[in-house]
């Protein structure tokens, strides 16, 4: 290797070009060595499978694409005393039928899939990685990983169904969760998708001037609202033990976010929860009814609102609609009206509804911002989403921000205990019988040709080597 280097940078232009060949040097050297390392392991296997009744049929070569390169190996097809057929190697890897990728490349492309489009990611993986593969590929690849993640959910909503009691998770003071709902466009003809949005939270944390909230766990699903609400609920009680904390909600009250909907997804908890209505979706609608620049009107109903005084906020609305001519303004203004009175029970700071405040708290909205994940990715730029493509998207932005991802997706090839234990063996083993030895030949014997008299300097020397004599 180390002359090769040497090579390589002898016959470079420049260090870029010595770079670039020192990167395929180094790719082609791991496959290789991964390459005779699988081969000897299948020996191994194979001779371990034999010993205990399995046959062997035939040997096959398997391609398989690393970061690195892709890498051929030979692998033994052989049948177990019951007569099933089975490629131990691959099974002993965790590699799936007609898998033609490791695990770690797809995992790979489907986060970066979470930041930018298919051909973007193609083009990255040929100029970074040995790794070429289409756009369409791609998307394959996100659908097969975001429903590994989806599949984890349902099976988290399914074994809390199935339990005869709460798991015990952790316990907390005080958790907050709010929930909010995102329109992408949809592949279907004048049609759209809602991304249905939750995040959960045990308070903030300050690292300098920069505020993150502490334990964030998020529920993202194109599905219903139903089955939305069903994962916030299996979430909640699979993390957490909420018997005496107490929850605090946020939503912009739409009709698939009510206080109600929290409540039920939270009702595990004996203390009664407070709901806020959203802020920023107060202030949003309110610019909305009343128009541009400076309205006394608009400062009145503000202040009602703040300090929660019903009977100012109605009066003030009765005085402004009196000025309104336009249908349609005076249409927004009387939605916005009930909007306002349907959630009047939730408005103001949360912070104002409990007897103790938590250190450092906040307000809330986190959902905001949050949910750019979700619009920086599936929004504008033309894009369209399938109902699968955009499952499996979100899926995938949720599980990264849960560090979940690569645990869902490696589910069924985790190696238990045991396994791991036999893996050890394995491996020790293969590494034994590839170590080369020699057989023993014993002492060499020879002699000194002197063609000359032993009486010279010469024939003494060869005498004194012959005898074994010191001095």
């Amino acid at each position: 290797m180390i002359s090769k280097i040497y090579e390589i940078l002898k016959d470079s232009a420049n260090l870029m070009e010595a770079e670039e060949n020192l990167s395929r040097l180094m790719h082609r050297f791991f496959a290789d060595a991964l390459e005779k390392v699988l081969s000897q392991l299948n020996e191994t296997i194979k001779k371990q499978k034999q010993g205990e009744g399995w046959k062997v049929e035939r040997n096959d070569q398997r391609s398989i694409q690393f970061l690195f390169g892709t890498v051929t190996f030979t692998r033994t097809w052989m049948t177990d005393p019951n007569g099933n057929p089975h490629y131990p190697l691959d099974e002993w890897l965790g590699i799936q039928k007609y898998e033609r990728r490791s695990p770690l490349v797809d995992v790979k492309i489907a986060e970066l899939a979470s930041k930018c489009d298919y051909r973007t990611v193609a083009d990255i993986l040929a100029g970074w990685t040995d790794v070429k593969i289409s756009h369409g590929a791609v998307r394959n690849i996100v659908n097969k990983v975001g429903m590994a993640q989806a599949r984890q959910d349902e099976a988290m909503v399914k074994e809390l169904e199935e339990s005869a009691e709460l798991p015990q998770g952790k316990k907390v003071d005080v958790l907050f969760a709010e929930a909010d709902g995102v329109y992408i466009r949809s592949t279907e003809r004048k049609k759209g998708m809602e991304v249905r949005h939750a995040v959960l939270y045990e308070g903030w944390e300050k690292n300098g001037n920069r505020v993150s909230l502490k334990g964030r766990e998020v529920i993202m699903t194109t599905k219903s609202s139903d089955a939305f609400w069903t994962e916030v609920h299996a979430l909640a009680a699979s993390r957490y033990s909420l018997e005496k904390a107490q929850v605090v909600t946020n939503s912009d009250g739409g009709a698939g976010d009510t206080a109600e909907k929290f409540r039920e997804a939270f009702a595990q908890s004996e203390n009664p929860v407070i709901h806020q209505l959203d802020a920023y979706h107060v202030y949003r609608n309110l610019s909305r009814v009343f128009a541009p620049g400076k309205s006394k009107y608009k400062d009145y109903v503000l202040q009602a609102i703040k300090t929660r005084d019903r009977r100012d906020f109605e009066l003030w609305m009765d005085t402004y609609e009196s000025t309104l001519n336009d249908p349609k303004r005076m249409k927004k203004a009387k939605e916005f009206r009930s909007y306002i009175l349907g959630n009047w029970e939730c408005i103001g700071d949360w912070r104002d509804r409990v007897e103790e405040i938590p250190e450092g708290a906040r307000g809330l909205g986190a959902i905001e911002s949050n949910q750019r994940h979700i619009t920086y990715r599936m929004k504008k730029r033309g894009m369209h989403w399938s109902r699968t493509g955009g499952e499996a998207m979100v899926k995938i932005i949720q599980g990264i921000m849960n560090q979940t991802l690569r645990k869902a997706y490696l589910k069924d090839r985790q190696r238990s205990v045991r396994k791991q234990r036999e893996a050890r063996k394995i491996v020790k083993m293969s590494a034994i019988l590839h170590e080369r030895t020699r057989p023993s030949v014993g002492v060499r014997h020879g002699s000194i040709a002197v063609y000359t008299c032993n009486s010279s300097a010469v024939g003494r020397l060869r005498k004194v080597i012959h005898n074994g004599q010191h001095y």
